[in-house]
């Protein structure tokens, strides 16, 4: 039985047409809290998808500002990670837990 504090690491999988790409090398996007660590997401995506996760690489992207309506609003800002899975270990995101 997996912990359930796996669950608030693991945001959602991005998919994206760059997100699908990497996949021919063994890697998935996830978005993260920006409070996580990369011992907490690679402990979470082993835990939760049963795979052998050999690297975890992470990235901020940072708010844009954009206008609807006329008037000026921010995005959020976003963490995203990076994960490499082991040779011949794959997670179908389009299935979900």
């Amino acid at each position: 039985m997996t912990d359930l504090r796996h669950y608030d690491v693991i945001t959602s999988p991005v998919v994206t047409e760059k997100s699908t790409m990497v996949s021919e090398f063994n890697q998935v996007i996830f978005n993260v809290p920006d409070t996580a660590t990369k011992p907490q997401i690679k402990a979470a995506v082993e835990a939760l998808f049963g795979v052998k996760v050999t690297a975890v690489n992470t990235l901020n992207r940072k708010g844009k500002s954009r206008r609807f309506k006329g008037r000026l609003g921010r995005q959020s800002d976003q963490k995203k990670a990076i994960v490499t899975l082991a040779e011949g270990q794959s997670i179908d995101v389009s299935t979900g837990l």
